[in-house]
Parts: structure tokens; C-alpha cells; sequence
């Protein structure tokens, strides 16, 4: 009896950007359906497109896996995964190879160069359309073309394309998730497998490589199902053992929409539209590549630069790529318990697991066929049941490394006392890790640059009886002494001068002394507040407030 073959899986992402949810899914099921049968996951980078390909935007992806704790056998070498016998594991690396089986399937009369330019392309397209049918290349005339003309064409520089020769015929795909489906004879054309630059395309490319690199199971986004039928012909073509195929459910926004990058730009384009912008921010982005981009919604900003704008203009644009979820304070064990769930069923009631449970249970039979809705407010709830669930200690470790990774300036401002301190404020009320640094910003405003909410100045401090400055001068005397300037002992004061001079409400005199602290109605509790901003900088911003207003301390 014949032992089964290990399987082997592969992720192969395209460079061009961080990594996508989406991909992210996919990557994960991988991940998960090689090591929970003891074989191999395979990291490789499909970069044979050099527009979108870049070596920051590989890095990337490295990091995007690796912080969600997705580490490959066989793939790039990156701190601790990668190496492996069948490299090299960049698609612009492994030319050669490709050349080789191209050259057998030109031999064996299953491709041919192809020499028609742009234009002759697109009128043979116009020409079916106007006959109301689909385009189909065929090329009988690059076909009947002599081996002698092809040299001389070739010899002149003449701009040419690798085709493969479709043989006639229904082609069946057998697929774990889908089942079986028949693409129809004459569906599939004769489509290009090197592009003119003499880089091999995505079709080619990935069929050699699958075979090469041992891949048994191809799992992949349902966008890629019709691609199937031109790979299982290249892989008969080429004498290749087809691979087992199983098409994921695309990852979709709420109203059914594809989620994307431009997702992003929508969002920037309203905003600024609502900004009657027709210049940028000072040192965001260059005018003219501002204006073409507001005259052509084709168009897209770099990731950075969208960044930028939206952070200077204050809009929160929706996380899109794996980054995106890591800079907004989402927990990586969350991010990949809530993307396992798009698309996949572990039976009954079960929600929360971990990337161990995925592994020993993951399998394609319970993968949805539909495409699986993406519900922010259910992620950012398990996100905040994590925080909740975690001790203390944890939370500030956890909330350090965030705050280092992407809030420096803020960590670089307080003491380790401080922070911990905050924590400990915090971390209740935080639904992610990044709501501690983008809620607290107060603490680390300079005294005199505090912007004080005209709204809350309105109703807290003008309004009421007594007057909230009034409230806010008497809790000043009862601070101004104070020595023991520490929770218990802010505390201490504060409590019975609210039960002697604001009738007993704590709340009443706290809110005055928020506006004054912070800007605004929301903080931390009072008492951690003051002790975290310190004696000194606590009683600057009282006397500010209070003098602002005309009312002497």
C-alpha cells in the first residue's frame, strides 16, 4: 500500500502592499490545513509583475504573517521561517526555470509566439463585439506563422507574447469546496503565458511552481476559480499531477461590497469634499499629484500619504490590510479567531478559539460556499472581551509594545509610573490597545497648548449652580496644599470637599475639573487623572482654565 504524499500548501501573495484580510484568511487556512496533517505550509512571492511588485511591500507581508503568528517551512528567510530545498522563493528569481518549460511546450506545439500589437488586439475585441459575442483569441494566424518568419520577427525586435495553445474540448474542475464544475468548450482562449517584458505570467508561472515546490492543495479566494481551467491545461500540457483545488468564500463588506484599499479612498474623497479642499496640508502630499487625484477617482494615494491626510484631518479611515487592524490596537489572536469565522464553521455554538484549535480542526468540508460579510462591530467586541479577559500585567505589556511600536513620542513623555498608571485607568474602558494613547492625548499636550471643548466650557463650567468655575476655584484651594499627591491621597481631599461644598456629588466636581485637565467631559477617573498628569502640571492647567475665563484662583 502506497503512502500518502505529504501535503504541502502555499500562500502567494503578489508584493504590493501589506498584507490584505483577505489574504490573511487565506494564508491561515493554509497555514492551518498543512500543520494540522503534519505537512508543510510554503511561503513564496509572486513577483513577476513589476509595476506592483516591490521589496518593502515583501517585507511586509513577512511581518503581516508573522505578527499574526503564521510561520512558513518552506519560503523567504525571515526571522526564523524560510530557507528550504526548493527555492528560490521569489517568482523574479526563478526565470530560468520557467524558460526551460516554456521551450518544451513551444516544441511540442502547445505555444507559440504571438506579435499582434495593442491595437490589433483591440480591434479584433471591437469586431466581436459587434457581432454580439465574447472575445476569444484563437490565433490561427500567429499559429500559422513559419519558424523562419517567428526568427525574424524575433530578430527585429519585433514586440511578442508567449501563448498557450488550448486544445478543443469541456474542461472539468474538481474542487473540495465548490464541487464539480464543467467550463464548456471554447470558453478558455488561447491566453498569454510570457508578457512581452519576458516575465512569465500569473497563469504560467504558478502552475510550474505548484509542481516544482511539491503543492498537493491549492486553497484560494473563489476570484481565482475560472483561472483553474487554464492551469489544469497547462498541467496536463506539461505532463504536471493536478493538484487538490478548494475555492474560498470572498471576504465582503456589510452592503455586499468587495472590501478594499479603495474603501480608504472613498472615505478620504468624502471628507475632503466636505472640506472644500482643492490644496492639500502642508507636507502631505505634492499639489500637482493632490490635484490629479482629485480630478480622477481612478486614481489612488500611496498608502502613506492617505495615512497622513487622514491623520491631519482627523478622519478615521476603515482598516482594510492587517496593518490597518494592528495600528488601530486590534489583538493578533483576535484578528485570526475572527477571520477563521469568515468562511468557516467549527460546528455548534463554538466562537472563540485560538490558531491551535484551527490547526487540529480545521477542514474543507465546513468551509461556506457564500461569500462570508465582514462585521466590524462583532470583531471589535471580541477584541474588548480579550482586553477584558486580561491580567493586569498583561494589559501593560501589551499596551507598551503597542505604544512603542506606533505612539513613541506619547511613551517617551511619561515615566514608567505614569504609564502603569494609565494602564490601570484604562484598561477596563479600552475596547482596543490603541484607545489607552488616542483617547489619553492630554497627558502628553504641553500645559499651555490644552485646547479647551467650547461645547463642555458651555455647559459645564458656565452653566449650572454653582458655576462650574466656581466648583473649579474651591477644589483648587483643597489641591493647592496637597503633598501626598497620589490616588489615595487626591482621594482623600477631594471626597469630603464634595460632601461639604458640592453637596455631596463627586461628579459634579469632577467634571469641572476634567474640562480644566483634559479639554473635555471624558477621561480616566477623576483621581487617576490628576495623579497621572502630576501636582505641577494639574494646578498650570486649573489656573489656565480659571483664568481664561476672567475668574481669579
Amino acid at each position: 500500500m502506497t503512502a500518502s504524499p505529504m501535503v504541502v500548501t502555499r500562500f502567494a501573495p503578489s508584493p504590493s502592499g501589506h498584507l490584505h484580510v483577505g489574504g490573511a484568511r487565506t494564508a491561515l487556512f493554509c497555514w492551518a490545513y498543512a500543520k494540522g496533517r503534519g505537512g508543510s505550509f510554503t511561503l513564496r512571492i509572486e513577483d513577476t509583475d513589476q509595476k506592483r511588485s516591490s521589496d518593502a511591500a515583501s517585507i511586509g507581508f513577512a511581518k503581516d504573517l508573522k505578527w499574526l503568528g503564521i510561520d512558513w517551512d518552506e519560503g523567504p528567510e525571515y526571522e526564523g521561517s524560510g530557507g528550504g530545498p526548493r527555492g528560490p522563493y521569489f517568482q523574479s528569481e526563478r526565470l530560468p526555470i520557467y524558460r526551460r518549460h516554456l521551450d518544451r511546450l513551444i516544441a511540442a506545439g502547445n505555444a507559440y509566439y504571438a506579435f499582434e500589437t495593442a491595437e490589433e488586439l483591440t480591434a479584433l475585441r471591437e469586431a466581436a463585439k459587434a457581432k454580439g459575442v465574447p472575445f476569444r483569441y484563437k490565433g490561427e494566424i500567429a499559429r500559422a506563422r513559419s519558424v523562419e518568419e517567428i526568427a525574424a520577427l524575433r530578430a527585429a525586435g519585433a514586440p511578442s507574447v508567449i501563448r498557450f495553445h488550448t486544445r478543443a474540448g469541456p474542461i472539468t474542475i474538481e474542487d473540495e469546496v465548490l464541487g464539480t464544475a464543467v467550463i464548456p468548450d471554447g470558453e478558455t482562449d488561447d491566453f498569454v503565458i510570457q508578457k512581452a517584458d519576458g516575465f512569465p505570467t500569473y497563469h504560467f508561472a504558478v502552475v510550474v511552481d505548484d509542481e516544482l515546490m511539491g503543492v498537493t492543495h491549492v486553497l484560494r479566494a473563489q476570484e481565482h476559480f475560472n483561472n483553474t481551467a487554464k492551469h489544469i491545461v497547462l498541467q496536463d500540457a506539461l505532463g504536471f499531477r493536478r493538484p487538490t483545488y478548494g475555492h474560498l468564500p470572498l471576504i465582503v463588506n456589510p452592503d455586499g461590497s468587495k472590501m478594499s484599499k479603495r474603501d480608504k479612498d472613498k472615505v478620504l474623497r468624502k471628507a475632503i469634499a466636505e472640506r472644500a479642499l482643492t490644496s492639500p496640508p502642508v507636507g502631505t502630499v505634492d499639489p500637482a499629484t493632490f490635484a490629479a487625484w482629485l480630478k480622477d477617482k481612478t486614481i489612488q494615494l500611496p498608502p502613506e500619504v492617505t495615512t497622513r491626510l487622514a491623520t491631519l484631518l482627523g478622519v478615521t479611515l476603515p482598516e482594510i490590510n492587517v496593518d490597518d487592524f494592528r495600528r488601530s490596537g486590534y489583538l493578533p489572536e483576535v484578528l485570526c479567531n475572527f477571520l477563521s469565522l469568515n468562511g468557516w464553521s467549527p460546528g455548534g455554538d463554538l466562537e472563540k478559539f485560538d490558531n491551535e484549535f484551527l490547526r487540529e480542526h480545521f477542514d474543507l468540508a465546513r468551509v461556506l460556499k457564500t461569500p462570508a460579510k465582514f462585521d466590524r462591530a462583532k470583531l471589535l467586541a471580541f477584541n474588548l472581551h480579550a482586553i477584558s479577559a486580561m491580567t493586569r500585567e498583561a494589559f501593560v505589556t501589551r499596551a507598551a509594545a503597542h505604544g512603542q511600536a506606533f505612539h513613541a513620542g506619547f511613551m517617551a513623555k511619561l515615566t514608567v509610573a505614569q504609564f502603569r498608571s494609565l494602564c490601570d485607568a484604562s484598561h477596563e474602558r479600552s475596547k482596543t490597545l490603541d484607545d489607552l494613547f488616542r483617547s489619553n492625548t492630554f497627558i502628553t499636550t504641553a500645559d499651555d497648548d490644552l485646547v479647551l471643548d467650547p461645547k463642555a466650557v458651555k455647559k459645564v463650567l458656565e452653566g449650572g449652580s454653582p458655576c462650574g468655575y466656581d466648583i473649579l476655584r474651591g477644589a483648587r484651594a483643597v489641591l493647592a496644599p496637597l503633598a501626598d499627591w497620589t490616588v489615595g491621597g487626591l482621594e482623600g481631599v477631594l471626597k469630603p470637599h464634595a460632601e461639604s461644598a458640592v453637596g455631596g456629588s463627586l461628579g459634579s466636581l469632577a467634571q469641572p475639573l476634567r474640562v480644566a485637565l483634559c479639554g473635555s467631559t471624558v477621561s480616566p477617573p477623576i483621581f487617576d487623572t490628576l495623579a497621572i498628569l502630576g501636582r505641577e502640571s494639574s494646578l498650570a492647567r486649573i489656573d489656565r482654565c480659571l483664568a481664561q475665563s476672567g475668574v481669579v484662583a
